[in-house]
C-alpha cells in the first residue's frame, strides 16, 4: 500500500502539509570558498534560510529569491535547480504546528543592501558552507549547507 502524504500548497486542513521555498544564498571569495548567507528567525532568533510560501505567478526560485530580499535584503542570480529539501513544524498557534517541506534554491548573490523590508526584525551573517551548518537546527537542512559548493549546481535536482 502507498501512502500519499497531504502536500500543498493551499492547504484547507491547518494539519496538512505546506511547501515553503527558500534562497541558499552564496558568494565566492577572493580565495575561492563558497560562503552562505542566514538570516535570523523573527521569532526564535535561530538562524535559518531566508524562505516564505509560493507566490502566484512565480517559479519556486523566483519565490525564494524575493524572501531573499525581503528577509536579507540581498539581490541575486536565482537557479531553478532544486538543492534538497528538508521539514520543520511551524507553530501558528499554540495547538496544532503546521507541519512545512522546504524545497532549497541556490541564489548567487550580486549585491547585499543594508534598507529592506524587514531589516530590524532580522540579523544576516554570512558563514562557511560548515558553520552555517552547524547553526541551523534542521538536520536535512544542514547537510544541504554542509555539501553545497557553487561547482555542484550542474548536477542532478534532488527536489524531484
Amino acid at each position: 500500500m502507498i501512502t500519499q502524504l497531504p502536500i500543498t500548497t493551499n492547504a484547507a486542513n491547518k494539519r496538512d502539509v505546506r511547501s515553503q521555498f527558500a534562497a541558499l544564498c552564496y558568494r565566492v571569495n577572493k580565495k575561492g570558498n563558497p560562503k552562505i548567507l542566514l538570516v535570523t528567525s523573527r521569532g526564535t532568533g535561530r538562524w535559518v534560510l531566508p524562505k516564505g510560501w509560493p507566490m502566484d505567478g512565480r517559479t519556486p526560485a523566483a519565490s525564494a529569491a524575493q524572501e531573499a530580499w525581503e528577509e536579507a535584503g540581498v539581490h541575486g542570480d536565482p537557479g531553478d535547480q532544486c538543492l534538497g529539501l528538508y521539514s520543520y513544524k511551524k507553530w501558528l498557534d499554540r495547538a496544532v504546528p503546521l507541519p512545512i517541506i522546504v524545497m532549497v534554491y541556490p541564489l548567487a548573490v550580486t549585491k547585499l543592501v543594508d534598507e529592506f523590508p524587514e531589516q530590524d526584525q532580522r540579523v544576516r551573517q554570512w558563514f562557511s558552507p560548515a558553520k552555517a551548518a552547524e547553526n541551523v537546527q534542521e538536520p536535512e537542512l544542514a547537510q544541504i549547507l554542509q555539501e553545497f559548493h557553487p561547482s555542484l549546481l550542474q548536477r542532478a535536482s534532488h527536489c524531484t
